[in-house]
């Protein structure tokens, strides 16, 4: 197999773990931003986060493989949206070590005031993560101030502020949306009694805000910065599936919702990648300084190695999760939730449904 081959093969890759973990963590940060609204005392909590405790630590497994393939494949690209980026992703990696910790230490203790500090901890860090990753694709999307080094190499030049603008503030409140709605479906498609006719309420009214801040975001990402006229397509697709994904949820039927929803965030990234190509980073400044799939990448040898790991490992990953799922997939109700006053600890993990 040729070299170009593989790196567009790893391009591909990067984009499906990317996909993955938006699809499944973009639900889990959705949840956590809504705890505060969707449950009203601490059997609802409790419910709340016991959806999400099979899951949630699997979810993030994506963003690991999606940075360690990256680190790996294209190494300059690594390189240099880790330094660029470094406040920003330290930011996200703060909150989600926050958010890990509190859906572990919540239950560690019975006083309330424990708990509901907890509580803010996992909404504030779920928020930030889902409101700065579209700020960071955004960012990607218009490209960054990148120049020549004196070695001929790519570095990030601009400061944490320059990071943010009307474009990229656009990108992250779509993310936060999109993900704010994908959540409620996930509620509703997991819950039942109060917490599913609240999170279907919810899913009616985010997901409007949802859908124009997606379109105005795809329409000046297309005609500003998109590098290629297929990516006309997925936009397209991620605009029909969410009209779907709205319809279900309106009309009860929370599994297509969320198959429709899930379609949704999977066709952002798509749509965000189509977009880059040939580009993983392109320079706002100096052309000869963007980053493509070409000068970004490893050698044959390493994508050749990289590609016979994935044949064999990521189908044993899919099959794990997708039991995991199949095993914790029915519906959870407050009554079925121990009463905290009784002491019995409450990680959600260890919930049976």
């Amino acid at each position: 197999m040729s070299w170009e081959t593989l790196q567009i093969i790893w391009f591909v890759l990067i984009a499906v773990l990317w996909i993955g973990y938006f699809v499944l963590e973009g639900f889990d940060f959705g949840v956590g931003v809504l705890l505060p609204v969707v449950a009203k005392n601490e059997a609802e909590r409790r419910t709340v986060l016991t959806t999400l405790g099979p899951v949630w630590d699997g979810n993030e497994v994506w963003l690991l493989v999606a940075g360690g393939a990256t680190f790996a494949a294209f190494p300059e690209w690594y390189a240099t949206l880790f330094s660029g980026f470094y406040i920003a992703l330290l930011i996200i990696l703060c909150a989600l070590i926050v958010r890990g910790v509190g859906f572990e230490y919540r239950s560690k203790r019975s006083s309330l005031v424990w708990r509901r500090n907890w509580d803010t901890a996992i909404t504030v860090s779920s928020f930030l993560p889902a409101l700065l990753w579209g700020v960071a694709f955004a960012n990607i999307a218009k490209g960054t101030p990148l120049e020549l080094d004196a070695n001929g190499n790519s570095q990030y030049i601009g400061t944490f502020w320059d990071l943010l603008s009307p474009y990229t503030l656009l990108g992250g409140l779509t993310t936060l949306f999109l993900f704010v709605t994908h959540g409620a479906v996930f509620l509703a498609l997991k819950t039942d009694g109060d917490i599913r006719t609240r999170s279907n309420k919810i899913a009616s009214q985010s997901g409007l805000v949802a859908a124009v801040l997606a379109v105005a975001f795809g329409l000046w990402t297309q005609l500003s910065y998109s590098q290629n006229a297929i990516s006309w397509l997925p936009l397209a697709i991620a605009v029909l599936s969410w009209v779907a994904a709205l319809a279900a949820n309106r009309l009860g039927r929370e599994g297509f919702a969320f198959l429709f929803s899930a379609i949704t965030q999977g066709s952002v990234v798509i749509f965000l990648f189509c977009a880059l190509y040939p580009y993983v980073m392109p320079s706002s400044i100096q052309p000869a300084a963007s980053l493509t799939i070409t000068n970004a990448s490893s050698t044959q040898y390493t994508l050749t190695v990289m590609t016979w790991v994935a044949v064999f490992l990521t189908p044993l990953v899919l099959c794990y999760q997708a039991w995991s799922y199949w095993v914790f997939r029915k519906r959870l109700h407050p009554d079925q939730i121990a009463d905290p006053s009784h002491g019995s600890l409450d990680l959600p993990h260890e919930v049976s449904v």
